[in-house]
């Protein structure tokens, strides 16, 4: 891939969650993200379907998911389960999936959002775009 390729990079970014996980999207060119849409989860059992349609609707070049570990940096379950939707998504969808430290991604965006007075928003979609934007950030600070 060339660096004018990888430049125009579309990105589907996942909050995921064993109940539900928020999507967003972004590109790399204009170093925006875009918060989508929720994926309903069944016992941690993503909504596969729901995903490809997706996939198939923007037609991603990679993915980035938010992994969560405690605030001292160490694992928790919901780290090894981020992490097996990373492998699952690899292999369904044969695409480079970046991994995101998400420490208090959800926190802010609750945060903004009683501020602004806008609780009732479903934060998973806006949590998936502050990870996305996070990955990008660091994407152009190695640059």
């Amino acid at each position: 891939m060339t660096a004018t390729t990888i430049a125009h990079q579309t990105l589907l970014a996942f909050d995921y969650g064993r109940k539900r996980i928020g999507v967003a999207v972004g590109q790399q060119l204009t170093q925006s993200a875009t918060a989508l849409t929720t994926v309903r989860a069944r016992d941690g059992k993503p909504d596969w379907d729901a995903i490809t349609r997706l996939m198939a609707e923007w037609k991603p070049d990679a993915l980035v998911v938010g992994i969560p570990y405690h605030m001292d940096g160490s694992e928790q379950e919901m780290t090894r389960a981020a992490r097996r939707f990373c492998r699952q998504l690899e292999g369904r969808y044969r695409l480079a999936v970046h991994q995101v430290d998400e420490r208090l991604t959800s926190y802010m965006v609750e945060s903004t959002l009683s501020e602004t007075g806008e609780l009732q928003q479903d934060i998973d979609p806006l949590a998936a775009r502050l990870i996305l934007e996070d990955w990008l950030q660091r994407k152009r600070a190695q640059q």
